[in-house]
């Protein structure tokens, strides 16, 4: 908004400088502040967009950078694997911590672009959102959950699995489901076909859980869904799983991952 403002009295001045200072016609005088309003907009905005593009950018590098010394530290666990799973688990979870709370930190230099882009308090929510739920704060996730830009189809499955959580109604999370369905890519709702179909049946509704695969398989092949589809078809609902989805999974944290360390087998001449 106030980007507009300065914009508009920038224009008014070029106005006044055009027609009074120079002796234009009122007509090129309008048309000379229309073209530095437009002029000034596009590269202002491109500037801002830049700026934020830089800051979302430092936010990512810190996350690429966490992720990579966890990658690291899991390949030499491969090769000398830990005492025991559980120590593993938590290690992982604590490194993961530490990154995540300094990309938050970072996030928080969006504030500055407050006055110049009017939906930033509701993208640094969503950024947020995404970070605490990696490290399971839900407590902020639940503050921020109403602030969110639903415009990703993960960040829907991210908010029907909380629903699922808090024992919010099927109907509820039914709605976020249809919604985010709408205009989809092929394959791009993988995530929230698995997470409702999985709350489903997890609520006793297996009849509906096939309709949502059904409907699901016309706009995806993945491998997963057309398995639970065929298990539920041929009244297999004990073989419902989601694992063969992997990441994108149990990043909902609705189950956890089965982990199994591979000890080396000691070699004997």
């Amino acid at each position: 908004m106030i980007t507009i403002i300065i914009a508009l009295v920038a224009s008014c001045g070029v106005f006044s400088a055009a027609h009074f200072a120079a002796d234009w016609s009122v007509g090129w005088s309008i048309a000379s502040a229309v073209g530095f309003f437009m002029v000034f907009q596009i590269v202002f905005g491109m500037f801002i967009r830049k700026r934020m593009m830089n800051d979302m950018q430092a936010v990512q590098a810190i996350l690429t950078d966490g992720q990579k010394k966890i990658q690291a530290k899991v390949q030499r666990w491969q090769m000398r694997p830990p005492g025991s799973v559980q120590a593993a688990q938590k290690e992982i979870a604590d490194d993961t911590r530490v990154f995540v709370r300094e990309a938050l930190a970072q996030t928080e230099k969006l504030s500055k672009y407050r006055l110049f882009v009017p939906m930033i308090d509701r993208q640094k929510a969503t950024a947020q959102f995404q970070l605490n739920w990696m490290i399971k704060d839900f407590q902020r996730v639940d503050a921020l959950m109403p602030k969110i830009i639903m415009a990703d189809p993960n960040l829907a499955a991210m908010k029907m699995a909380r629903m699922y959580m808090l024992g919010q109604p099927l109907e509820e999370i039914g709605k976020v489901y249809t919604k985010a369905s709408r205009r989809l890519r092929y394959n791009q709702n993988v995530a929230i076909a698995a997470c409702y179909s999985w709350i489903l049946m997890k609520s006793d509704k297996a009849d509906e859980a096939f309709k949502v695969l059904t409907e699901a398989l016309k706009s995806s092949d993945n491998a997963t869904l057309k398995q639970n589809h065929t298990h539920l078809m041929n009244n297999r609902p004990t073989h419902f799983s989601n694992s063969g989805i992997g990441d994108l999974w149990y990043q909902l944290h609705l189950e956890e991952p089965k982990v199994k360390m591979q000890r080396q087998r000691a070699v004997y001449r």
